[in-house]
């Protein structure tokens, strides 16, 4: 079976990694306004989404609709070090019910789900995205 790349890595300007929010779990929890943003999107494209964002304690994700099969979206934010630029780790899931959660399972990602991340990142001029991969080669 060919593994989905299901994460994007990608360099943007356009989203917030500075202010830092009251309502933010941690610190630097950042991530409300990029998920809000791709959620728009999908939105945009025929996508049914979660009304907002949930926070994790990495940064957010929500829940989309891709072949008619629920997915969810992580966002977080990865500030780089020593001064250089950081970068926005986005990926995509799909968890195995109740029972999966608790054995830690995954379902299949449906390739649909990976490819309207990947367009509305791609879509966009103000995103540099530096590349796609499986999440767990992060």
């Amino acid at each position: 079976m060919e593994k989905i790349q299901n994460c994007v890595v990608f360099k943007t300007s356009a989203f917030n990694t500075t202010l830092r929010r009251d309502y933010f779990i941690n610190p630097s929890c950042f991530g409300d306004d990029a998920a809000r943003w791709i959620m728009v999107e999908l939105g945009m494209h025929g996508f049914h989404t979660d009304a907002e964002p949930s926070q994790e304690d990495f940064g957010w994700f929500f829940m989309f609709k891709a072949a008619g099969v629920s997915h969810h979206a992580a966002i977080g934010y990865r500030p780089g070090a020593f001064g250089s630029e950081g970068e926005w780790i986005c990926w995509v899931e799909r968890r195995a019910g109740l029972l999966g959660k608790i054995l830690k399972m995954t379902k299949e990602i449906k390739p649909e789900a990976v490819k309207a991340i990947q367009d509305v990142l791609l879509s966009s001029p103000a995103v540099n995205v530096v590349k796609f991969c499986d999440v767990r080669e992060l």
